[in-house]
């Protein structure tokens, strides 16, 4: 009997591994197109992606501290270099999947009109209002952001009027709000929040490309993890990015 109860137990508990959620650590501004790819996943496999999103500074950092993720999915190159750089993610799993682009939102029905040319005066644009931006020093969308500021000379004349927010969905939510006149967001973002409408595109050359990238952690002993990063680079998932506006690069290798 007792060899009996041992051998359920281990039955069990084996079913139980094989079961684990899969837990993806993902740049704010994929939660639209990746809700949709693990509800995509779960409904092909019966297994179940559970996603922390937040500015892709804060999730590498948690994972350096030891946070239990499968799956980190970077806004930009940096944050994924600086974990590979501690040995943390699995380099041969890392692929760059994701292209975006960086515009400039207003509230819905703002009559604003903005051309981004060499010398716009940001200031005098805003009144007295503040330009929402992720953190500028950290926040991929942030970081990107500034360099096209500074690419515009605009930089300098408004970098004391920036309202810089934890992530690039909170900035959105700022501009969404009507808390402040203009925002900095991706375009993916902008397309997800019918309260807010582009008053601008910055242009490619004016900041560094915007690449998604995404590994496994080198921590990670689910089963499941490979499976879902496999789906995530399939045919299947490719129009659920497209649908947000993403740029499917899907190029293994160095993420670059």
């Amino acid at each position: 009997m007792v060899g009996l109860l041992f051998a359920v137990f281990a039955l069990n508990a084996g079913a139980s591994a094989q079961a684990r959620d899969v837990v993806v650590f993902a740049a704010a501004s994929l939660k639209n197109a990746l809700d949709d790819a693990g509800a995509a996943w779960m409904r092909d496999t019966g297994r179940r992606v559970v996603v922390s999103y937040a500015a892709s500074n804060a999730l590498a950092k948690q994972i350096e501290a030891g946070a239990p993720a499968d799956l980190f999915f970077s806004a930009d190159l940096d944050w994924m270099d600086y974990l590979a750089s501690k040995s943390l993610i699995r380099p041969e799993s890392r692929v760059g999947l994701l292209g975006n682009s960086l515009v400039l939102v207003a509230p819905k029905g703002s009559t604003i009109q903005v051309v981004l040319e060499p010398g716009i005066d940001f200031a005098s644009i805003l009144g007295s209002g503040r330009l929402a931006m992720g953190h500028v020093e950290a926040v991929p969308a942030g970081k990107y952001g500034k360099a096209a500021l500074e690419h515009l000379g605009a930089w300098e004349g408004v970098k004391g009027r920036i309202a810089q927010a934890d992530n690039v969905r909170a900035a959105l939510l700022l501009v969404s709000r009507g808390e402040a006149p203009l925002g900095i967001v991706y375009r993916t973002d902008a397309v997800s929040d019918p309260n807010v409408t582009i008053a601008a595109t910055f242009s490619m050359g004016s900041h560094p490309p915007i690449v998604y990238p995404v590994a496994l952690t080198r921590a990670s002993t689910n089963p499941d993890a490979a499976s879902f990063l496999a789906f995530l680079r399939s045919a299947q998932a490719k129009p659920l990015f497209e649908k947000q506006g993403f740029i499917v690069i899907n190029t293994a290798g160095s993420g670059s």
